[in-house]
C-alpha cells in the first residue's frame, strides 16, 4: 500500500526527483545518448530497438516534428553501423487526432526504414487505441510485408482472438512479426486480466498460438518464469532461432538478460530516449509500484 501511495503522488514531485528513478531506464535526451548506449549493448551481442519518447500529442505540428525526428534517427543509425530497428507509438503521429495523417506519417517512416532493409515496430498503446492500431498495422503490412510489426499485450482479454483474426496476414515467405508483452496500461478488469498468475497463463497461451502458426515473435518479458516456459515451448515446437528473440527494457533485469544471451538466444533491448521522458517514467512507476521505495531511498541517499 505504501509503494502504491508513493507511486501515485510521485508524478506531482519536481522532475529532478523523478529523474533519479528514470536515469537507469532511459538512455538520455539526445540521439547521441541513444547511439552511445546502443553501441555498448551491441558490443555485448545485444540488438536494440530505439524509441523516441513522446505520445498522446496535442496537435499535428507535434506529429510532424516527431516524424522528422524518426527520419533523422533512421539515417543516423544506418550511418553508424549499429544493429538496431525502431519502435513507434502511433499517438506520437496523431492517431487520436487524425488517423489518416497518422497513417501518412507512419508510412513515410516505414518507407525510409524499408529503403535500408530495416524494420519498424508499431507499439500497442492503451485500449482506446487497440482497434485503430490493428487497422493501421493491417494497412502498412499490406504495403511493407517485411518491414513492419506489431506489439500485443497478453493481459488484454481480446489478445488471443486478435492473433487468430490476423492469421490471414501470416505468409510463408513473409511471416507476421509480433512483440508479445504482458501490458503496462491501467485497464478495467472487464477487458484486462489483473492477477499475476492469470496474466502469465495467457502470455504462454498466446505465445504457444504464435509458435504453432509459425509467426515471428519478440518474447518481451523480465519474468524468469515466463522465460523458462518460453524455453520449453521453443523446444516443443522446434522453433528456429530466426523466428524468435527475447526482448527487454533498457536497465531492467540485466542478470536475467545476460543469462539468456549466454544460452545462445537472440536478445533485443528497448532503448528509449528523448526530452519527453517524464510520461514514460511515471507510467513505468505505475506499472511497478515497488520501484517507489527505491526512488525514496535514492532521494535520501543522494540528498
Amino acid at each position: 500500500m505504501f509503494n502504491k501511495f508513493i507511486a501515485a503522488i510521485l508524478p506531482y514531485f519536481p522532475k529532478k526527483f523523478i529523474w533519479i528513478f528514470s536515469r537507469p531506464y532511459i538512455s538520455g535526451e539526445t540521439i547521441d545518448d541513444a547511439m552511445r548506449v546502443s553501441k555498448d549493448l551491441n558490443n555485448k551481442k545485444i540488438k536494440v530497438t530505439l524509441d523516441v519518447l513522446g505520445e498522446f500529442i496535442k496537435n499535428l505540428e507535434e506529429a510532424e516534428e516527431n516524424k522528422k525526428e524518426y527520419l533523422h534517427l533512421i539515417d543516423v543509425v544506418q550511418g553508424s553501423g549499429i544493429d538496431a530497428n525502431f519502435s513507434c507509438k502511433p499517438t506520437s503521429f496523431g492517431l487520436l487526432i487524425d488517423k489518416s495523417m497518422c497513417h501518412k506519417h507512419m508510412r513515410e517512416i516505414i518507407a525510409k526504414a524499408a529503403s535500408y532493409k530495416n524494420f519498424i515496430r508499431i507499439d500497442m498503446e492503451d485500449s482506446p487505441c487497440t482497434d485503430l492500431e490493428i487497422e493501421l498495422f493491417r494497412k502498412l503490412k499490406s504495403e511493407f510485408p517485411d518491414n513492419v510489426g506489431l506489439v500485443l499485450q497478453a493481459y488484454l482479454r481480446r489478445t488471443y482472438r486478435d492473433i487468430e483474426n490476423m492469421l490471414d496476414l501470416n505468409k510463408e515467405n513473409s511471416p507476421v512479426s509480433y512483440r508479445l508483452c504482458k501490458g503496462i496500461y491501467v485497464e478495467p478488469e472487464t477487458i484486462a486480466y489483473k492477477k499475476y498468475e492469470e496474466i502469465n497463463h495467457h502470455f504462454i497461451e498466446d505465445l504457444e498460438l504464435i509458435f504453432r502458426n509459425k509467426i515471428h515473435v519478440g518474447i518481451a518479458t523480465h519474468d524468469k518464469r515466463l522465460v523458462d516456459e518460453a524455453y520449453k515451448l521453443i523446444e516443443k515446437y522446434k522453433v528456429p532461432k530466426n523466428m524468435y528473440e527475447f526482448q527487454m527494457l533498457y536497465g531492467v533485469t540485466p542478470n536475467l538478460r545476460e543469462s539468456i544471451v549466454n544460452e545462445g538466444h537472440t536478445m533485443r533491448v528497448y532503448v528509449p530516449f528523448g526530452k519527453q521522458w517524464f510520461g514514460y517514467s511515471t507510467r513505468r512507476l505505475k506499472e511497478n509500484p515497488k520501484m517507489a521505495s527505491h526512488i525514496i531511498k535514492a532521494i535520501f541517499y543522494k540528498g
